[in-house]
């Protein structure tokens, strides 16, 4: 039983026209056709969508949707989730075709972050134009990217997201002081059946209203990845960190923020892996450089207010 990859992320806002904005004109993607009333999609690729966004009450992410593959591994995969405890709601045909796929059910992690597991993927021939001049994003096999979820009761949901089928790839204890008290903050990257670094990564914090912690998607250059980061600027999206290098991933890229509260990373030149023979790692600090993170210039201003 394994994950292939993150195939698509179904996001709720009350600020549809600024995360149409977004999309189109800050990350720089393509509109996909709405499969509902109040639902806008894009699209990164030849999957008909990868963001689905509902019009609703609330601002946050409903559920990240990973492919698995085959009905025979859907169906593995609901016994062994309602075996550990978790509600599972079936899909019925007319959701499924809606979300592109043959089948699939939702359900959630020990934290009531949303999943959807699904099977039977359907692919185009559109070919993928940005307005805005984005040369593409890396996806295929490596699906659409990865999402970062919070949890307050880390090793149940570590556990859960192991039993499931998703690997470790780095497991670090991050401190963001010089306090040798500090417990520091746990984490878990964990790839699906692919090379990308990691699908899927929980830290140990406080569930967020927005439900995530930030999405992930890959650029095929540098150069589309600063284009955007003029983009974010120029629209004056808030920045959540500047740019810079992963240490685990390799990632180069920054984050900022979405309608929706949550951040999205874009990033490009990460490390793939071989998943069959990778061995967990355990990174000291998140960054090789940069990554100056909102919260770390505030401190810093602070402190030269106060000097």
């Amino acid at each position: 039983m394994g994950i292939k990859s993150l195939g698509y992320v179904r996001i709720a806002t009350t600020k549809a026209q600024a995360w149409d904005h977004f999309m189109m004109r800050v990350v720089g993607v393509m509109r996909g056709e709405s499969p509902a009333q109040g639902v806008a999609t894009y699209r990164i690729d030849d999957r008909s969508f990868r963001f689905w966004v509902e019009e609703g009450d609330t601002d946050r992410l409903l559920a990240a949707g990973y492919d698995v593959g085959d009905a025979g591994a859907l169906a593995a995969l609901r016994e062994a989730i309602v075996g550990l405890g978790r509600p599972v709601t079936d899909g019925d045909g007319a959701e499924a075709a809606a979300r592109g796929v043959e089948a699939y059910f939702s359900t959630s992690d020990p934290s009531g972050n949303g999943l959807e597991f699904f099977c039977g993927d359907v692919r185009d021939d559109v070919a993928f134009v940005s307005e805005v001049g984005v040369s593409g994003f890396v996806t295929g096999d490596m699906g659409m990217g990865h999402a970062v979820f919070a949890t307050p009761n880390f090793d149940e949901a570590h556990a859960f997201y192991q039993a499931i089928g998703f690997r470790d790839t780095d497991i670090p204890r991050f401190r963001f002081s010089d306090d040798p008290n500090d417990p520091g903050m746990g984490f878990a990257f964990m790839h699906a059946d692919n090379g990308r670094h990691h699908s899927v990564a929980i830290g140990e914090m406080p569930v967020p209203p927005s439900s995530c912690v930030h999405l992930m998607l890959e650029m095929k250059t540098q150069s589309d990845v600063g284009k955007c980061y003029d983009r974010m600027r120029i629209n004056k999206v808030p920045e959540s960190a500047s740019i810079g290098r992963h240490v685990n991933d390799q990632t180069f890229g920054f984050y900022m923020q979405t309608p929706s509260g949550f951040d999205i990373e874009i990033g490009a030149d990460p490390l793939v892996i071989d998943p069959a023979k990778w061995t967990p790692t355990a990174h000291l600090v998140p960054s090789e450089w940069g990554h100056v993170w909102a919260w770390q210039k505030a401190l810093e201003e602070q402190s030269g207010e106060q000097a």
